[in-house]
């Protein structure tokens, strides 16, 4: 057996069906094994996209997903989608091809070192040197992939390991034993106990659910636990779709592009429940007096992520799925109906101020319209920019997913990403909502869609610029407006002509409902475009 057949081995051990790459010399071995597998090959039109598409792919499955890259630029390439990754903490098990083992460091074609150029993008890397190391190499990478607090993994092989025979029977491991890596970390019964004492004593307990909520499995018990005792629960963007909005119990998205009504919550509350979330600048501007004033209780896998931006008064690391299930054992006294009362007043009492143009479509009614209209478990994959913000601002959850990149910010994200969802999971309805800057980042993936017969919905919101920037230079530089103007072009209606996807375009509130029904409504791919003002702005 070769090295680049024990590499098919492993991926078929791991029950993985589906690759997304992008093929060169330095992985050709790969692909020869990959001819004779049952899995299939994606094959995307830009390195980078197969990272977004392995993540959209890996947030459906819950699991690691993979992707496939060439040496030299194949994987620098692929760079930016694993720092994507690592910063929402998604598994992706990547595989970079590499010059042969003789060669590196003469810096001859094509070789570029990946484990040093990707250091602080994934939790960890190898460079393979023994075939008869692929097996172990494997069985850890997808472990560290999937373990603890989640994120992307490499795995660079010179073209020469991949041709080598192994010397020794291929054995896929049972079990992994890292010296370093524990992730297993049992419960602190002593931190439950303390947790138990704060809530006892709270007269406004709030729970803060982050991304972590949806990575650790736990949206069901943490519902469980804010409803059997009586918990608000706000969330950052990436903690959107551990409740549904019409829950009484959802007071909506904090930080400084969320909900007002949600930060005053926090601004309220006198125990603060953060869990599985960083609390970033974008979360909470200034973090340090907030925990001077409130008892703050935050729960994290990643003991790394404890105290980083908000210093807590109670840490417990841990799983978060087990630790709320020991805390729906324990006798915790319900929070006062008035408290949520309180919050409802203030929520009911908050007057939106932001006018937006009656010129072309309202951003908010576009996706308050687009979200209720699609099905009840559809997948909303939002791209970066204003559309983001819109996107997470008037979304309307129900029992579906709600995907976009909060870390890193990675514009392009959203037609690859939702590609991914969508090949995971093909019954369901997958809209990508992208900025027309956005769009440019990533519509020769049409291609990858239409070929795979992923039959997702794209809604551009185009206003001609690039309007985050445009908005940001308006307000701090007396809108001297340079670098962010679009233009015309390309002409949407002939790029969803080259591959045959219906075009449908909206340029007015009136004909919104009517132009989203028909969109919607068409069983395969579509392309819709949407107008918005260029002078609408998120705040």
């Amino acid at each position: 057996m070769t090295g680049a057949e024990a590499m098919i081995k492993c991926l078929e051990a791991e029950n993985i069906t589906k690759v997304f790459g992008y093929p060169g010399v330095a992985i050709a071995p790969f692909y020869e094994g990959l001819y004779n597998s049952d899995i299939k090959h994606i094959l995307v039109r830009q390195e980078q996209n197969a990272g977004h598409a392995a993540s959209g792919y890996a947030r459906l499955s819950r699991k690691p997903a993979v992707c496939v890259v060439t040496s030299g630029p194949g994987a620098t390439n692929l760079i930016t989608a694993l720092a994507t990754a690592y910063a929402d903490s998604i598994p992706i098990v990547a595989i970079s091809g590499q010059v042969s083992s003789k060669l590196l460091g003469r810096d001859v074609f094509q070789e570029a070192d990946m484990r040093g150029a990707t250091k602080s993008f994934v939790k960890y890397s190898y460079l393979v040197k023994d075939p008869d190391d692929i097996p172990s190499v494997f069985k850890e990478a997808f472990y560290i992939a999937s373990t603890g607090r989640k994120g992307p993994v490499l795995i660079d092989i010179p073209m020469d390991v991949q041709n080598s025979t192994l010397k020794k029977p291929f054995v896929y491991p049972d079990s992994v034993h890292i010296r370093g890596y524990k992730p297993e970390i049992k419960v602190n019964m002593n931190q439950i106990r303390r947790v138990v004492q704060a809530l006892a004593q709270a007269r406004r307990p709030l729970l803060c659910a982050g991304g972590g909520v949806i990575l650790g499995n736990a949206e069901t018990t943490i519902r469980a636990f804010c409803e059997k005792f009586n918990i608000p629960i706000v969330h950052t963007m990436m903690g959107m779709g551990v409740i549904p909005k019409s829950h009484p119990l959802n007071f909506g998205m904090l930080g400084n592009n969320g909900k007002p009504y949600a930060n005053n919550a926090v601004e309220q509350a006198d125990v603060l429940i953060v869990v599985g979330a960083r609390i970033a600048d974008r979360a909470v501007s200034k973090p340090e007096s907030l925990a001077r004033r409130v008892a703050v209780i935050h729960i994290d896998i990643d003991t790394a992520e404890i105290g980083k931006n908000l210093g807590p008064t109670i840490p417990l690391v841990g799983d978060v799925d087990d630790i709320f299930k020991i805390l729906l054992e324990e006798e915790i006294r319900p929070a006062d109906p008035s408290w949520i009362a309180e919050l409802e007043d203030i929520k009911h009492g908050t007057v939106d101020t932001r006018v937006f143009s009656d010129r072309y479509v309202n951003p908010n009614l576009l996706v308050q319209t687009l979200s209720d209209k699609m099905d009840d478990n559809a997948i909303y994959v939002a791209d970066v920019g204003q559309n983001q913000l819109w996107s997470a601002d008037n979304y309307i959850m129900k029992d579906g997913r709600f995907l976009t990149t909060g870390g890193m910010g990675t514009m392009g994200y959203s037609i690859p990403a939702a590609m991914g969802a969508k090949m995971f999971a093909p019954e369901r309805q997958t809209v990508a909502v992208c900025g027309d800057g956005a769009f440019q980042m990533c519509m020769n993936e049409l291609a990858t869609m239409r070929e795979n017969n992923a039959e997702i919905k794209i809604v551009i919101v185009r206003n001609n610029y690039l309007g985050l920037v445009r908005e940001y230079q308006y307000n701090l530089y007396n809108g001297h407006y340079e670098g962010v103007r679009l233009g015309e072009w390309p002409k949407y209606d002939k790029i969803a002509e080259a591959y045959d996807i219906p075009f449908f375009i909206c340029s007015t509130n009136d004909a919104l409902d009517e132009t989203i029904d028909a969109f919607l409504a068409y069983p395969g791919a579509s392309l819709m475009i949407c107008d918005v003002d260029s002078n609408d702005r998120v705040k």
